[in-house]
């Protein structure tokens, strides 16, 4: 059996480039919805290449911290990805979907 950490680590690889997940949903999708921070913790010392962990965001739709160069590079990869958004954006979306900002992307 995969621990918690194992299964983020697969969930994160998974997300293809210009898309992203929150930390909530990363959490709900490897068995614990109330694990969000405990995600992030493991996103931070993540240094795998294979782990596109700047495509895990925010519930609010900030971006949250990258360890491997900041927000500023966080962001560059999701502009070369085509994933960045627009706060407006992610507002209109969130309404849509219920609350589940899922892929927030132009």
């Amino acid at each position: 059996m995969k621990s918690f950490t194992e299964r983020v680590r697969d969930i994160v690889r998974k997300i293809p480039k210009g898309k992203s997940m929150t930390y909530t949903q990363v959490a709900s999708k490897a068995g614990n919805s109330k694990a969000a921070r405990a995600v992030g913790a493991i996103m931070r010392s993540n240094y795998d290449p294979s782990i596109p962990c700047h495509r895990v965001i925010r519930s609010d739709g900030s971006l949250g911290s990258y360890n491997r160069g900041g927000i500023r590079r966080k962001r560059e990869l999701l502009k070369a990805e085509a994933a960045i958004f627009t706060p407006a954006i992610f507002q209109n979306k969130r309404r849509v979907t219920g609350g589940s900002p899922t892929i927030l992307f132009r």
